[in-house]
């Protein structure tokens, strides 16, 4: 009798165990590494910016075409989407993307935050996750200029119209700009306390987010301001942390170059106990790595060049003990032209290289462990070179020319690049 209560009582202990041990739902860091569902996860995944206007029921929403995109995404494997939260401020501006979710402080429209909440259901039927990023330096969606409007700094020049040396300087101020930040603030709070209208699901609970991302490229601007810089971004994740235990956070960062090519900087952002791991972009092209006229020659220079960015930034990862993701990189089509018909060789070289690197030593410890392409164009036909209303979105945001960066459903050679290298992230996850 003893030895059977004995027995039955190791099946109960064992049965506790297994329960206790179930895998997150939630994409989580375990020793430096990405783990889903208690499974290694690299990913080759893209930029879908647009995701949550494509949703909506209002003015650019097209819910047949997001599931379309998404089914399409999903079938070739691409299962990480990075995408905006929502632009802010107001609506016919040159460059801009509209239509915006915050239309001043604490006025949303909810057709955005009804195309959100569809995004992410429909994600989440897809078994995809979203990074989600809350907050932009640059113009095309709000971001910073917003908040420094609203906070009494005066009008924010427009880059199109002003320059961008101008514009910059202006979004100098965010960084001390304490008015700017609780504006800011308000707004974190509030979507990470929505709940999903037609999930049911808060959004802090929800397994289709793995990131809360705090801006797109969020910069200093000067060197000067970098110690503000530093400590808004240390605020806001703790912010974010104290509301949301489940998800991760990441800053959105491009690395070095976003902390005025300050190393030390970007490592004391990362180091934060809230950061849950790092990022970086790399646009060759942008960073005159790569000419346009010359795009093909340059490429092996350009290849050259994101090694090395890649390897400074990856010795800092294996410091910290954090995985690192390249989550924009892009390479223009073929002569610098932008319609659909031009061939993309010089960016199917460039995007073989980036996707040979992810996951690479990743049995032995490797870091850098995913990275998303700007960006998806999918199904779009650009009416324009300078997007318009009314136009479809693409992968290249109002201020960039239509096609510059997209990867369109007709790239079947990028495509097929992609999709092995997906294949090769899915035998990494087992």
């Amino acid at each position: 009798m003893k030895k059977i209560l004995a027995l039955l009582l190791m099946v109960l202990t064992l049965s506790a165990c297994t329960h206790d041990e179930a895998p997150s739902p939630f994409v989580k860091v375990v020793d430096g590494h990405f783990e889903r569902a208690g499974k290694p996860y690299y990913y080759v995944g893209t930029n879908f910016w647009y995701g949550a206007i494509l949703g909506s029921e209002g003015q650019g929403g097209n819910r047949e075409r997001l599931c379309q995109e998404l089914d399409y995404m999903k079938k070739m494997g691409i299962d990480n989407l990075r995408i905006l939260v929502g632009s802010d401020g107001e609506r016919g501006i040159t460059t801009k993307v509209e239509p915006t979710l915050q239309v001043s402080p604490g006025v949303y429209n909810d057709t955005i935050l009804a195309g959100l909440d569809f995004l992410l259901q429909e994600m989440g039927k897809r078994d995809m996750v979203a990074v989600l990023y809350l907050n932009n330096s640059w113009e095309w969606s709000g971001g910073y200029g917003f908040y420094l409007e609203h906070a009494g700094a005066g009008k924010a020049p427009r880059p199109n119209e002003d320059g961008y040396p101008a514009y910059m300087k202006f979004v100098e101020q965010y960084a001390s700009n304490t008015k700017a930040h609780e504006l800011f603030y308000d707004y974190v709070r509030f979507i990470l306390q929505r709940t999903n209208r037609y999930t049911g699901v808060k959004y802090i609970d929800d397994p289709a987010i793995m990131s809360w991302q705090i801006g797109n490229e969020p910069r200093a601007f000067s060197k000067e301001a970098l110690p503000a810089f530093e400590k808004w971004l240390a605020e806001a994740s703790a912010l974010i942390r104290s509301l949301d235990p489940n998800h991760l956070i990441s800053i959105g960062s491009e690395g070095s170059w976003g902390c005025e090519n300050d190393y030390a900087a970007y490592e004391r952002i990362c180091a934060d106990a809230n950061v849950d791991y790092c990022n970086i972009h790399l646009w060759p092209y942008n960073w005159s790595w790569a000419r346009p006229d010359h795009l093909i020659d340059d490429l092996q220079a350009s290849c050259d060049s994101t090694r090395n960015y890649i390897d400074r930034h990856l010795t800092i990862c294996d410091r910290l003990n954090k995985p690192l993701v390249m989550e924009e990189f892009g390479y223009p089509r073929d002569g610098f032209k932008f319609t659909k018909d031009i061939p993309t060789q010089g960016r199917d070289g460039f995007y073989k290289f980036v996707f040979s690197l992810v996951g690479d030593n990743a049995e032995s410890g490797g870091h850098f462990a995913g990275c998303n392409f700007w960006g998806w164009g999918g199904f779009a036909n650009p009416a324009h070179e300078q997007w318009q209303v009314g136009d479809d979105y693409t992968g290249d945001p109002a201020q960039e020319a239509q096609g510059l960066n997209s990867v369109f459903a007709t790239d079947s050679t990028t495509l097929q690049i992609i999709k092995a290298e997906v294949d090769r992230m899915a035998a990494l996850r087992k």
